[in-house]
């Protein structure tokens, strides 16, 4: 492979991937009040997982809203904002004896891809959809990890990435 002034780029030149720091950039965590025994948790190890990976703990704002229904809404108007490197979703979704579950789950996890996609903002996600309690706690922290955690990563890479794109495709131009 050839970079653009003609010269072989090294195999490790050819490739990026995101990284996982957190110096200079800030994050808006965005949790649903519903279920929010399951949700604090999320949020715990999404807060967690960024100041580790060294974003500052006053970079990081916290925006609750009813449900999880309103994670997208609420998402999109913190992307636009422009003072975000990404959005991390927090929510949990319980099924019940309707159909409820699947709209609510349906339109809120489009809606975040949405946001993604038409703002160019990394939106981790951590919209559980769960059958009962026992799943929660497991996802939220216990046997199956923290899954605000993973969200969180997902985003600060993503953020990391994007920002590197640039820069890595103009080794391409021809």
């Amino acid at each position: 492979m050839l970079d653009h002034d003609g010269t072989h780029l090294s195999p490790s030149e050819a490739v990026l991937e995101g990284r996982l720091r957190g110096e200079g950039l800030t994050f808006a965590l965005v949790a649903s009040r519903f279920n929010e025994f399951f949700v604090r948790p999320l949020v715990q190890g999404a807060r967690s997982a960024l100041v580790r990976h060294g974003v500052r703990p006053e970079d990081i704002a916290e925006i609750w809203v009813p449900g999880s229904f309103e994670l997208p809404l609420a998402a999109k108007r913190l992307a636009e904002s422009g003072a975000f490197s990404g959005i991390v979703a927090l929510g949990v979704v319980m099924r019940g004896e309707t159909a409820h579950f699947d709209y609510v789950a349906g339109e809120a996890s489009s809606g975040l891809a949405r946001v993604a996609w038409e703002t160019g903002v990394p939106v981790g996600f951590a919209l559980l959809t769960l059958d009962d309690a026992e799943q929660a706690v497991h996802r939220a922290g216990g046997k199956a990890g923290n899954k605000g955690t993973e969200a969180a990563l997902a985003a600060l890479e993503m953020a990391n990435l994007l920002r590197d794109l640039p820069a890595f495709a103009r080794k391409f131009r021809r």
